[in-house]
């Protein structure tokens, strides 16, 4: 929908950023209304609403700082982290795993990403040392 819209890209990023703050906002506030919020998930949002206020402009911050690519493998490793803590709360939760082995999945879900993320930082260090090793002078020849 945004593509084509002739926006530059740090205002198409931001336009993107503002529908999705617009869309989670009335998502809780639905969310609250309907009452599918219970009085644990309500002392919560005193934990969360900091984070967001401090962890919205820290990522303006990196992005900006951070290769995109890299910026978002990051991200991305910290949701994988937090979905297998979850899905291990809910293991124990269901009764379907005891409480240490139930960890086993956050752990696999580590180390999975662990070897993505070295994979990923060691392929991208390579093709920066290729880069600088190939150079081709005025004349077209390699060096």
């Amino acid at each position: 929908m945004f593509n084509n819209q002739g926006l530059v890209k740090s205002e198409f990023r931001a336009g993107l950023a503002l529908v999705r703050v617009v869309e989670s906002s009335v998502t809780a506030l639905v969310y609250y209304q309907l009452g599918l919020f219970i009085p644990e998930s309500q002392n919560l949002l005193l934990l969360f609403v900091p984070t967001v206020v401090v962890g919205v402009p820290l990522g303006a911050y990196l992005i900006r700082r951070l290769d995109a690519e890299t910026f978002r493998r990051i991200c991305m490793s910290f949701d994988a982290w937090v979905v297998g803590f979850g899905l291990s709360r809910v293991l124990i939760d269901l009764n379907l795993m005891e409480s240490p082995w139930a960890y086993s999945v956050m752990a696999v879900t580590i180390l999975i990403d662990a070897y993505l993320l070295y994979v990923f930082f060691t392929a991208r260090k390579g093709l920066q040392s290729a880069r600088t090793t190939i150079r081709i002078d005025i004349r077209g020849r390699c060096e």
